[in-house]
Formats: C-alpha cells, sequence, structure tokens
C-alpha cells in the first residue's frame, strides 16, 4: 500500500515530541479509520491557534492578546517575577504552588551551540522589566540542568545589578530534571523554601 497523501500525513506528525515513525504512522491509521472528525476538528483548531497564539509583549507567555491573562491581573503581586524557561513549567509553576506573583518566560535556556543567547531569551526586556523599580524578588525557576543553572547566574547577576533580590528554587528539585516532570509536591516543597543565590 502506497499513497503519497498518507506518507505526507505521517511525516507531517513527526513534527511532535517524542512521536517516531512508527506512532506516526499508528496516528494517521487510526484518525483515517476511525475518527476522521476528530482529525478535522484537530487539524481546525491547530490551524486557529498557530494563526492566533502570540507571546506576551510583557511576560512572553503564549497569549492571544498583546498582554496574556496573568499580566493582566491586578490581584497579582507585581513586586514578585518568577522566571521559567518554557510556558509548560509557567504551569506546573501555577498548578503546584500558591504563587500570586507574575512571571517572565525565557522560551528557552542558554545554548550557545542551539543558538540561544540573551537576546533570544528577553534578556534585554527582563533587565528593562528589573530596572522599572517595581520588582522586588525575582525567583529563578530555570530546570537544574547545565544549561538552566548557566541561566539562573547570568539572571542572579542581572538582578542584583538592577537591585533586586534574587533566588533560586530549593532542594527537592532532582539535578537533571524538567520541571514538567516532577510531582506537584517535590516541586511545591522546593518552590516554598528558595533561597538567595551567593554572591
Amino acid at each position: 500500500m502506497s499513497s503519497l497523501l498518507l506518507n505526507e500525513l505521517i511525516e507531517a506528525l513527526r513534527c511532535l515530541p517524542g512521536v517516531g515513525a512508527k506512532t506516526a504512522q499508528r496516528m494517521a491509521f487510526h484518525v483515517l479509520e476511525r475518527d476522521r472528525a476528530g482529525a478535522k476538528k484537530l487539524a481546525e483548531k491547530l490551524v486557529a491557534a498557530v494563526d492566533r497564539i502570540g507571546n506576551c509583549t510583557r511576560c512572553r507567555t503564549f497569549s492571544e492578546d498583546r498582554i496574556c491573562i496573568t499580566c493582566a491581573n491586578t490581584q497579582r503581586d507585581t513586586s514578585l517575577l518568577c522566571v521559567v524557561e518554557t510556558p509548560v513549567d509557567q504551569l506546573a509553576v501555577e498548578q503546584a504552588t500558591g504563587y500570586r506573583g507574575h512571571y517572565f518566560v525565557l522560551l528557552g535556556r542558554l545554548s550557545p551551540l542551539d543558538g540561544m543567547g540573551p537576546k533570544e531569551l528577553g534578556i534585554d526586556l527582563l533587565a528593562t522589566r528589573l530596572g522599572e523599580g517595581e520588582v522586588r524578588e525575582l525567583i529563578l525557576a530555570t530546570n537544574p540542568t547545565v544549561e538552566g543553572e548557566a541561566t539562573a547566574h547570568l539572571l542572579g547577576q542581572i538582578a542584583r545589578a538592577a537591585g533586586v533580590r534574587a533566588t533560586r528554587l530549593a532542594h527537592g528539585v532532582p539535578l537533571g530534571g524538567e520541571l514538567e516532570f516532577i510531582d506537584r509536591g517535590t516541586l511545591a516543597h522546593a518552590f516554598g523554601g528558595r533561597q538567595n543565590i551567593e554572591h
């Protein structure tokens, strides 16, 4: 059996993380055999999301509007700013902790080999925000990987230069781990026990 369009569908599905050739093939066959209506709805939502979801101009998370719901919420504490690597990490912190401050989403971490430097991470925007004088504590919730630690170190330096207290998530988050895969209890404990970053 050979179909150019089917092969193109299978190849397109492989853009998803963790989806190899066999999984993509199973997905393609499933929607064609059993759920064409679901496939059409998925296609519509994917197109709509790609066309209409951008980034918040203040924190860089995903948003349909210029300013996201979190940044626009006047009930949140503007003196606290939590820096995370991805919108998934932001969601993990939001769901696992009682944090009511604001966020800044890097959309990556320092990794020169992957072309991720300070410019790509929006460090200039973050520095401007810290310079406004509203933020009193910068919570560094980057992942405890080598790149995440290097990113946190740079951000700590920028915070100190702006006269802002910089803290890092405490013990409980394993070295080499990713926030999105850590259970809520562990993340909540680590978040609650964050510590000052030493000079």
